[in-house]
């Protein structure tokens, strides 16, 4: 009940609360649960809420986290802020054709300002964060839950009641403890998500402070919705999805505020009932200006966003979403139905996780022959079920709040749901974050259901609680996979065993490792999954290629490319192995293929060099490694190359000036210290050259070619003592060091024949 006249004289706040209590029956009533004061309730859901997941704190930069974070040059310094405003939220400019179109400049922000305070990447501050999100939005529930299942009621002094204490605190435990929410949390880029979630439960919060009376008596403030509007503009901004609160705000005032039986409204409009005149006091409340200011308002953000955006959608491949390149619109709309029942699913038994459902995780449904449809039928017939319910039954209070609970179930989950647009994804865990309070508030309301009914609701209390402690474990195991990719890859062989990109991780995972045979295997089940997996492909050639299996390596490579004519990548590694395979000219127009499709590509330039070196075309190579290090000028092994090339061929001058400007760009890399140390000696500048071997070798101690270079400057300088240590240390690093040996040889007899003529 909202007050609609302001009181001369406000009675004490029991009174207030015992009169508002009575005029709808008391959810709490029902429910065999614990009853805690509202600050110790906040307490216990955030302990409980950072026990889940504080075993993930510590944890590595995992799967999208590289993109997202790690390779996304929005996190550095050097790039403008205003850029971040123009960039999806992998860094690519919103207007590139390749652009994910996920504009999220708020939650990239946040990670930049992780990033500059930890002064580097260092994934325990943003794992803290997400972690520290998770336990306020936890904490925040307990007040929307209380408003969801006991209504929006003020005291005079303007203090919202909750009634529903113990309602509102077993809902927030229900979402707190929630498996499904760990990719969020120990995720790092689930930050999206978390941001998202919190300014959505602002805005929601907000939207209910419009209705606190005020001074002058007004029913609501105006003000507040405006609020409301810009906080869900605001988790817009963090991620897509908070643009949904407008309309559950709107769904909120016709149901809480205006009290609307749906059913009741949609025969009258049917049979145009006279009675429509009522219309005329929904606006006296507002409602009608109210709806109309919440879509303007989202209007608005939509259209800047698509102003913002510049294009059309983003381009997602077949192998992202499936189903929906199917040609058949009954087939696409038969796996539509059959992801949401997954993700209903993940919401009721969330034991079955994985990071990633596409590439053949989930298989098309084709027939209606296939037993899977029985999934959709239970699914369409639990929500036909609570739809009716929700429409028909006689309790106005049961309406509500099934109304209520299949709005935050279904509304946030829209965008995720291919019906207005077609996503990069099956399934994903991530997007059910905020529909998982719908599912709390059918939870609780049906836990209450059962604990009128039952005569032993200890029992039933018992139960609950094992639910909860069981999620909890589960959370604390998930987010140990989370922990490290090897463990996060392998976690999902079990849950997805048919999915491609699985085995992918899992073999690159090893790869980084060094762990090359077993990273085959798994590339190669990845290619047999999906035979035109091409990114597997390009990754197995390179392995190839290092074990010198190049014929195998380049009928990979070269599959590759015809599969996808502008992967880049792989015709530069088709390149290599042509060049490996003494096919000049084939591996010259691979190369140059590369770059037509990326410009900007450093390590492209840097190989054709090296094919020109091989050729004797010395000027083509000097000029390709030369572009490699303007488009990435801390690109050390072009600049050593030249270097190289340039002392090889006589020209002692130019490999100076090109060694201390590669030096002056990257001032502690030890080889160009090594590299331009040679050229200095040769250039008889020993005092210079000394002191440049002396700082490669206090870099890298270990590295024989280090001291038998210095000692042979050595030898040249006439120190001959000290030439002989660092033969030595040379020696001893590396017996086999080509020259060394022929060199300490000839000082040894050199140093033999001092003495005798000395003695």
């Amino acid at each position: 009940q909202i007050f609609n006249q302001h009181n001369a004289e406000a009675p004490n706040l029991e009174q207030t609360f015992h009169r508002m209590a009575q005029t709808e029956p008391n959810l709490d009533h029902d429910v065999s649960w614990f009853l805690l004061p509202s600050y110790w309730a906040k307490m216990v859901v955030a302990l409980i809420s950072f026990l889940c997941f504080a075993n993930s704190y510590d944890g590595d930069f995992v799967f999208d986290d590289s993109e997202a974070i790690i390779n996304n040059k929005d996190l550095r310094a050097e790039t403008p802020l205003g850029d971040l405003w123009y960039h999806d939220f992998w860094g690519s400019k919103l207007s590139s054709n390749t652009s994910h179109k996920s504009y999220r400049p708020l939650t990239v922000l946040t990670f930049r300002m992780n990033y500059l305070f930890a002064g580097g990447f260092y994934p325990v501050g943003f794992h803290v964060i997400n972690i520290i999100l998770h336990c306020t939005i936890s904490v925040l529930m307990i007040d929307v839950f209380s408003i969801l299942l006991g209504g929006l009621q003020f005291s005079n002094k303007g203090r919202r009641l909750n009634l529903a204490p113990k309602s509102s605190l077993l809902a927030a435990l229900l979402f707190a403890v929630h498996p499904v929410h760990t990719e969020c949390v120990a995720g790092i880029v689930g930050r999206a998500d978390l941001l998202c979630a919190l300014f959505f439960l602002l805005s929601f919060l907000g939207y209910c402070k419009a209705f606190r009376e005020n001074k002058e008596g007004h029913t609501f403030s105006v003000f507040w919705v405006l609020v409301s509007v810009v906080l869900g503009a605001i988790a817009m901004l963090c991620k897509e999805q908070g643009i949904t609160i407008l309309g559950l705000n709107a769904v909120f005032d016709a149901l809480v505020i205006n009290k609307i039986n749906l059913l009741e409204l949609i025969r009258k409009l049917l049979y145009k009932d006279k009675s429509l005149e009522n219309a005329g006091l929904l606006l006296r409340k507002g409602l009608l200006f109210r709806i109309a200011l919440l879509m303007c308002g989202g209007a608005s953000i939509l259209y800047i966003r698509w102003r913002i955006m510049g294009t059309g959608p983003p381009a997602f491949t077949e192998v992202d979403n499936p189903a929906s390149f199917a040609d058949s619109l009954f087939v696409r709309a038969i796996n539509y139905n059959y992801y949401y029942s997954l993700n209903a699913w993940l919401l009721l038994c969330p034991w079955w996780l994985c990071f990633d459902w596409s590439m053949g995780c989930i298989p098309l449904i084709k027939s209606v022959s296939d037993w899977r449809i029985i999934a959709l039928a239970a699914l369409w017939f639990c929500l036909i079920g609570l739809i009716c319910q929700a429409l028909c039954s006689e309790d106005s209070h049961k309406r509500r709040i099934l109304t209520l609970g299949l709005g935050f179930l279904i509304i946030p989950f829209l965008p995720a749901s291919n019906l207005f647009f077609r996503v990069g994804f099956v399934v994903a865990e991530r997007v059910i974050y905020l529909p998982s309070i719908g599912y709390c508030i059918l939870f609780t309301y049906g836990f209450s259901l059962l604990s009128k009914q039952a005569k032993k609701k200890k029992i039933l209390a018992v139960a609950v609680l094992g639910i909860l402690l069981i999620n909890v474990m589960r959370c604390a195991l998930r987010s140990s996979q989370w922990r490290s990719e090897e463990q996060l890859f392998r976690s999902a062989l079990s849950v997805c065993p048919l999915n491609a990109k699985v085995h992918y991780n899992v073999g690159k995972n090893l790869a980084d490792k060094g762990n090359q045979s077993a990273a085959i295997k798994y590339y190669r089940e990845a290619v047999r999954l999906n035979p035109k997996y091409v990114h597997a492909m390009n990754n197995l050639g390179n392995i190839l290629k290092e074990r010198n299996e190049l014929h195998e390596a380049e009928e990979l490579l070269s599959l590759a490319v015809q599969i996808q004519p502008d992967f880049a990548a792989a015709w530069m590694n088709l390149g290599i192995v042509q060049n490996s395979l003494r096919r000049f000219e084939e591996a010259e127009q691979s190369y140059w293929t590369a770059i037509k499709h990326r410009k900007k590509y450093p390590d492209c330039y840097y190989n054709l060099g090296r094919l020109y070196a091989d050729l004797n075309r010395h000027i083509d190579a000097l000029n390709a490694w030369r572009n490699a290090t303007v488009l990435k000028p801390e690109h050390s092994l072009a600049w050593n190359n030249m270097i190289i090339l340039l002392d090889n061929t006589g020209n002692l001058a130019q490999a100076e000036a090109v060694g201390r400007e590669a030096l002056e760009l990257i001032p502690n890399d030890h080889s160009l210290m090594f590299s331009l140390a040679n050229v200095l000696g040769k250039s008889q500048k020993y005092k210079e050259s000394e002191a440049l071997f002396l700082k490669a070798i206090k870099a890298n101690p270990n590295a024989a070619s280090y001291h038998g270079n210095l000692a042979v400057l050595y030898h040249r300088w006439g120190n001959l003592d000290l030439a002989k240590k660092h033969y030595e240390v040379s020696l001893k690093l590396d017996p086999m060091a080509p020259g060394t040996k022929e060199n300490y040889n000839l000082l040894r007899r050199k140093l033999e024949q001092l003495q005798k003529k000395g003695g």
